[in-house]
């Protein structure tokens, strides 16, 4: 498993980290369907004897579930992983989430994550999303402050823009940005990479395999047979005319992965590795044999005529 360093921190990360939004399991707004959780910490555990060294957990995930399924795969470990999560969604007595940066709910929202996971510190705490705008400055400053008390090593953000990152950095440093990356998702590379090599940001990013499409196992009738509480059922990639380009897509791409005996899964997160600024792929893995199939990604180096070839694809 190789590992990079992570922006300006230092901390070497496995260019793979476990995702755990399925983790969350069922019955809240942006749910994957139900979960079993013994599967969810046999993956963690599989992940860790991989030689993935960190997770990437929220706790909007399941509203809290999430960070109580990693909290008991990590317990009793001699040596517990790199922990990063998420705040900034918090949810109200119906369940449903909503944007929160004020700083009293940050601080809060970080006592309960600390209490779930079962640890005394998080390593790298994420604002999830930028939004009321208004707040940012609020937000970011409760984070700095957390970082001052020892409650957090290191604050780092999830989904901004350049914009908004210029904003915070005056406040307190950014250590990390989390933006979403894929073949079918490639905004990142305009002006968000290029900012973070710049300023020594870290890049952790998330649905390398957008959120399935990419692993060569989506069909239509996978689609269709979606559990009715998976957030899928409202992505417009799963749905047409979107559907049919992207599973052809997939097609071309699988056939140029099966020439080196790699799976199309592990071409979309080689080829978000395939960018030095990029630290880590986060992978969202419900049970061992999945993050089994995709941790040899980390060891493939795609070539300069296999990125041609994609390059070319992705034209059409």
């Amino acid at each position: 498993m190789q590992t990079r360093t992570l922006g300006w921190t230092g901390v070497e990360l496995s260019t793979i980290g476990i995702g755990t939004w399925a983790m969350g399991g069922g019955g809240w707004k942006f749910s994957w369907g139900p979960q079993d959780d013994g599967d969810s910490i046999a993956a963690i555990h599989r992940a860790l004897d991989l030689g993935v060294n960190w997770i990437d957990a929220a706790a909007v995930y399941g509203l809290g579930h999430c960070e109580e399924v990693v909290g008991k795969a990590l317990r009793g470990l001699r040596q517990r992983p790199f922990v990063a999560t998420k705040c900034g969604r918090p949810w109200d007595e119906k369940g449903e989430p909503f944007s929160r940066l004020k700083r009293e709910s940050i601080r809060a929202e970080a006592e309960a994550s600390l209490r779930r996971l079962g640890a005394e510190v998080i390593d790298l705490y994420q604002i999830h999303w930028p939004t009321p705008d208004e707040d940012i400055e609020e937000g970011w400053g409760a984070m700095a402050e957390l970082v001052k008390e020892g409650k957090v090593r290191f604050a780092g953000s999830c989904n901004f823009s350049v914009a908004q990152l210029r904003r915070i950095q005056p406040i307190h440093r950014v250590a990390s940005l989390q933006p979403p990356y894929s073949l079918l998702r490639r905004e990142a590379e305009t002006e968000l990479l290029p900012y973070c090599a710049q300023n020594g940001i870290g890049v952790i990013v998330y649905s390398p395999m957008q959120k399935g499409l990419l692993t060569g196992k989506i069909t239509r009738a996978r689609v269709q047979n979606f559990a009715a509480d998976d957030h899928r059922r409202n992505d417009p990639l799963f749905a047409e005319p979107k559907l049919t380009a992207n599973l052809r897509l997939v097609e071309k791409l699988n056939a140029i992965a099966g020439r080196s005996g790699h799976s199309v899964g592990q071409l979309a997160v080689a080829w978000v590795l395939r960018r030095p600024e990029v630290t880590s792929a986060i992978v969202g893995t419900r049970g061992p044999r999945q993050i089994e199939e995709i941790a040899a990604a980390s060891g493939w180096d795609l070539t300069v005529a296999e990125i041609a070839q994609i390059d070319e694809l992705l034209k059409g």
